[in-house]
């Protein structure tokens, strides 16, 4: 054997040696960290809240969890609420302390908390939930509670608000298998809703500034009677008919095989009550959860009318829907919210109690598969400009809380074709003109009438009055009635 075979030898078993005792040092390594992770199993007492009560170490933990998004945050800790009133009313919360907690889930929480020790055992946080126009309750937006899942056995149940693309309210139950945690989210869902706040109530979409995101907000339901509404005679009892009868009888209609779900279509110039008359509608629906889009927030239609399917009885307002459903004749192609709408309105199924409300001021750039399907719009009204006696009508119940000493016949000969927005605005109007005279207004005169029709009819004034509704000078906006639409 030469020298360099000797060498080559040597280098060999040396670096074999190396091996063996680089690999000594990752088993004594990988026991240290079991050794260490054991430790901290034992020492840490968020982990040791959690895996005490669930029966099972750590590493035999088994979580699910579930995303709501964060308007269904009341309605989500109501559920929890009901969840644990049930199963262990005695039931304390308890949170995590840690610099990073906005940004980890609950179960790298607890991973950090017996890895690393970067997060403690703490009090649950709380954020303010709306459940209301006026109302809030307090919401636990870090927390977590022990219990059991309805076969008995310990689960901890938590619950944290996240911001990423969206904001988001998540539920995590941690269990020892997922059958366990998965009956629990499921009974907690059921309950969250049973007991949503967002059921009957009024809700409006919004965009948020985040991302883009949608915001929903309670309304007030508006507080209006029929002496409110001002249309030609029978109409508004056959909206009446159409949207509150079926309401009223829908056992009976069901029984007879017939469906709930139904459209209304109002049309006519801007100003002329559409508005007016679905607020009214709102009203009469007492105890449906009633879902405003408009705007920009139609985007969220798919959203909303999954809501209004999981809430019936409800109502879906979608006002201008010109804006999404022209003619695809107009738009080549079409809005791509159109198709969403239509999908809408087709998915719901016929037993839901589902009522689709729509305005337009543009009634003949409607899409004729939304205008001319059954099952979409099963009636279509026109809301025109009122006639002589219904601007009469108008003026006295705009001035009822006022003294109206001038001659009302004369105002309405010189109000011929205007819109009941305009009417509104010149009773206001002519309050000014009284206030100028006095601090208080006791009646309006013809005095006070005739300043304020002569200030809303300057022709300084015209774009003004064409916003208000004023008489226009041809009947080009004015839509009309359409065959077979009524």
């Amino acid at each position: 054997m030469t020298d360099h075979d000797t060498t080559d030898r040597a280098n060999g078993e040396m670096e074999a040696g190396t091996a063996r005792a680089l690999a000594a040092g990752m088993q004594r390594l990988l026991r240290s960290a079991g050794d260490r992770l054991d430790s901290y199993n034992a020492e840490s007492p968020l982990g040791a809240r959690i895996t005490g009560h669930v029966g099972v170490p750590f590493t035999e933990l088994v979580t699910v969890t579930q995303d709501y998004r964060a308007w269904e945050h009341a309605g989500l800790q109501r559920g929890i609420d009901a969840y644990l009133a049930a199963r262990s009313p005695g039931a304390e919360w308890f949170g995590v302390i840690g610099a990073e907690r906005h940004f980890d889930d609950l179960a790298a929480m607890l991973t950090g908390a017996l890895r690393h020790g970067t997060y403690e055992l703490g009090r649950p946080a709380y954020a303010t939930a709306a459940t209301g126009p006026g109302s809030t309750m307090e919401a636990v937006e870090l927390g977590m509670v022990a219990t059991v899942a309805p076969d008995g056995e310990p689960v901890v149940i938590g619950v944290m608000t996240r911001e990423s693309y969206e904001e988001l309210c998540v539920l995590t139950v941690f269990a020892r298998d997922r059958a366990t945690a998965a009956a629990a989210r499921e009974e907690v869902d059921r309950l969250r809703e049973e007991h949503d706040a967002l059921r009957g109530q009024v809700l409006k979409f919004g965009a948020s500034e985040h991302h883009g995101n949608e915001l929903v907000s309670f309304v007030p339901r508006p507080e209006l009677t029929a002496g409110d509404v001002v249309l030609p005679d029978g109409r508004l009892q056959a909206i009446e008919a159409h949207v509150v009868g079926i309401a009223e009888h829908a056992p009976q209609l069901l029984a007879a095989g017939q469906h709930l779900k139904r459209g209304l279509l109002l049309h006519g110039p801007p100003g002329t009550g559409k508005t007016h008359t679905v607020r009214y509608l709102m009203a009469r629906l007492e105890g449906y959860t009633v879902i405003q889009l408009t705007g920009p927030a139609m985007r969220f239609l798919d959203t909303a009318v999954a809501l209004a399917r999981r809430l019936s009885p409800s109502v879906v307002i979608v006002e201008d829907v010109d804006l999404v459903a022209e003619d695809r004749e107009f738009v080549d192609g079409g809005h791509p919210l159109l198709f969403s709408l239509l999908d809408a309105m087709d998915g719901i199924e016929g037993d839901a109690d589902v009522v689709f409300m729509l305005t337009t001021n543009r009634v003949r750039s409607l899409e004729r598969a939304l205008t001319e399907r059954p099952g979409r719009i099963d009636l279509a009204v026109e809301i025109p400009r009122p006639d002589a006696e219904g601007r009469l009508r108008l003026l006295r119940l705009y001035g009822r809380k006022l003294r109206l000493a001038a001659d009302l016949d004369a105002v309405v000969a010189r109000t011929e074709g205007v819109t009941a927005s305009f009417v509104k605005e010149l009773v206001r109007r002519a309050v000014l003109v009284a206030l100028r005279d006095g601090p208080a207004v006791d009646a309006l005169t013809d005095a006070h009438f005739g300043v304020a029709l002569e200030e809303m009819f300057d022709p300084a004034q015209s774009l003004t009055r064409g916003l208000l509704g004023g008489a226009p000078e041809s009947s080009e906006d004015d839509e009309g009635d359409l065959d077979g639409f009524e």
